[in-house]
């Protein structure tokens, strides 16, 4: 290695911190994402286990309803008190409130209860994805972001593996130290947490508080009750029926919360927990809109592929995991390029366009599979759904970082989060809707075009009793038994299934092409080089030497009135020492040190006034334990 080359590995980043500092920090943060995300794909797996272990498998949905509903609601919150009181504080209590609800999962007691813990466990889980990324915003330039982001989207792909794989070895154990094996898919969560809770509090400061704010507590609880009833009826509707009398009460009540969530944002101005100024800027609203619609198609594929692998291949719910691996490398592969690409540039408008064409097309592609498809034509086109994805879902987190001041960032990151995880929760509920409103039509039309197999006609006449239990309206409920049923009997449900899930894709691409549109007038604002971090102190030096120049020219004014002829030539002579006035801030704080920040890697103070004058909490909260923990590793 040249001399060259290893000082431009050590050399600073945008943000003041070297690369070495940034990924000590990087790797903190990452064990907090996996945490949630491991969580999440490993209770899907065993959910059935739960289901069965506790007598309460009609009450499943809850389990997962409980968990979506407070993790999501509590995203907005978490992002406005980052701003105010600091990161490092609330991505502890965010951890530590994450590790207290998965021990309390572990040893509920019936599905109910399982539920409430879930609920709890959600309070702690809303604050992991969006305050690591405003984490990111503070240390790192919007223009060198990206590439580092990478690692998170990394650290998604690999939990969506391990998670079934996990899940599956855990809650496939009847018993383990004495236990039920599907607990401990909760308490493995313990350890991870507590090395997370260890490494936070190593590399990053603590926050500190920024007195010219409120809390908007008003506004909280108008996005609940605006939320709550909406996230209801998405995951229950299908059961409740669309047009049932809860079902219109939850709509009625959603709406009249979104009407009170608007007037009292509106009310409380740059208070607000999503202030209604940022809609005002081009890129904060359709940046908004095109994260819903991500959502929809991220959530919702992911929902629905699966079935498809389990179902019509007839892959359990670790190997439909595996399956979906062409999905995840897809996702890291092009978001890792295109991370790159943009520190390279500076520019992320194309890869939205590219990334929701790559997704049409993967969606065109996989509404043509069918029961007989060839896996290795399916893990191509998921493949090409994923590489769209993947360069689609961190620029535009980072599109909405880069389009707001530093003060706004955990509100503005928290937003992206949020209005993903509503189009998730969207996506996942239209989608299973269509195919499960499909599937007795195109399963029916299935059976009665295979009447004129022979093979189909000696297999049912081989087992009258298969082929009723196929056929019956309850095969969609456990198909589980599919894998006992004769072949030839069960083909026409595989192929009546695939029909349906075509028709999904179908609509996913349509969804999607919507996104194509809003990526194309996507404007693209230039790409800060300078880091939240710096930002908020730059923003600071102004206010502190508007400050000076202020007070400066009011002592000027009163020294005009009452000095001498001879004072007034004192003060112009060269050398002569200047005002107070020019020397020093309210306060007692030099305007020199004000305005100019050190420049030492991690090691900066925050210029007087920053709290104040606009500069966020949570941008000191990195510098000094990075700098320290880059130097000891």
């Amino acid at each position: 290695m040249t001399a060259d080359t290893t000082t431009a590995t050590q050399a600073p980043a945008p943000g003041g911190l070297t690369h070495r500092q940034i990924m000590t920090i990087v790797t903190a943060l990452l064990l907090g994402t996996f945490l949630a995300a491991l969580d999440q794909t490993v209770v899907t797996t065993a959910i059935r286990s739960i289901g069965d272990d506790l007598h309460g498998l009609s009450a499943q949905a809850w389990v997962t309803t409980a968990f979506l509903i407070t993790s999501t609601v509590t995203t907005p919150l978490y992002g406005k008190l980052s701003d105010i009181y600091g990161r490092k504080p609330l991505f502890m209590i965010a951890i530590s409130v994450f590790i207290v609800g998965s021990v309390l999962c572990g040893i509920a007691s019936d599905m109910y209860v399982l539920a409430g813990f879930r609920a709890f466990q959600g309070l702690g889980a809303g604050g992991l994805f969006s305050l690591a990324m405003s984490i990111m915003a503070d240390i790192v330039s919007p223009q060198q972001r990206p590439k580092y982001m990478a690692y998170f989207m990394g650290t998604f792909a690999t939990s969506s593996v391990a998670g079934p794989l996990i899940g599956g070895f855990l809650s496939g154990r009847d018993s383990l130290l004495g236990l039920a094996g599907w607990r401990w898919i909760f308490w493995i969560n313990v350890p991870i947490g507590l090395a997370a809770l260890v490494a936070v509090n190593r590399v990053l400061r603590g926050g500190r508080s920024r007195g010219d704010s409120r809390i908007d507590w008003w506004g909280t609880v108008a996005i609940i009750a605006a939320v709550v009833p909406l996230l209801l009826v998405a995951e229950q509707g299908r059961d409740w029926g669309w047009g049932s009398p809860v079902s219109i009460a939850c709509y009625v009540i959603g709406v009249l919360g979104l009407a009170w969530f608007i007037v009292a944002e509106q009310r409380m101005g740059d208070d607000a927990l999503i202030p209604l100024r940022l809609f005002r800027a081009r890129a904060f609203s359709v940046g908004s809109a095109l994260s819903v619609v991500l959502g929809i198609a991220m959530f919702g594929g992911l929902a629905t592929i699966p079935l498809y692998l389990q179902i019509v291949k007839g892959a359990s719910p670790t190997e439909a995991g595996l399956l979906m691996l062409p999905l995840m490398t897809g996702i890291m592969t092009a978001s890792m390029i295109s991370g790159r690409l943009i520190a390279r540039t500076g520019h992320y408008r194309p890869y939205p366009i590219i990334g929701a064409a790559a997704m049409i097309a993967g969606f065109l592609l996989l509404s043509r599979i069918g029961a007989d498809t060839p896996l290795w034509q399916t893990s191509l086109m998921m493949a090409l759904y994923g590489l769209g994805l993947g360069q689609s879902m961190q620029t535009l987190v980072v599109a909405l970082q880069n389009c707001v001041a530093p003060r706004d960032i955990g509100v503005a990151t928290a937003s992206a989060t949020f209005f993903r995880q509503i189009g998730g929760t969207l996506g996942t509920a239209v989608f299973l809707s269509i195919l499960f409103g499909a599937a007795p039509t195109q399963i029916a039309d299935a059976y009665q075009d295979a009447q004129g197999s022979s093979g189909f006609a000696t297999a049912a006449a081989a087992h009258p009793d298969q082929l009723r239990q196929v056929t019956s309206s309850g095969s969609l409920d456990d198909s589980a038994f599919l894998q006992e049923i004769d072949k030839a009997l069960v083909h026409p449900f595989m192929v009546g299934f695939s029909n349906s899930m075509d028709l999904v894709f179908l609509v996913a691409a349509a969804v999607i092409a919507v996104g194509l549109v809003l990526a194309v007038i996507l404007p693209e604002v230039p790409l800060r080089t300078v880091s939240g971090l710096e930002a908020a102190r730059a923003e600071a030096g102004r206010a502190a030497a508007a400050t000076a120049a202020t007070a400066v020219a009011k002592a000027g004014s009163a020294s005009a009135s009452e000095a001498t002829g001879d004072a007034a030539v004192r003060t112009a002579a060269p050398g002569a020492d200047p005002a107070p006035a020019e020397k020093t801030l309210v306060g007692g704080t030099s305007l020199a040190g004000a305005a100019r920040p050190s420049r030492e890697a991690g090691g900066t103070e925050e210029p007087a006034g920053s709290e104040g004058a606009g500069g966020a909490a949570g941008a000191g909260d990195v510098a000094p334990r990075s700098a320290q923990a880059g130097s000891a590793s």
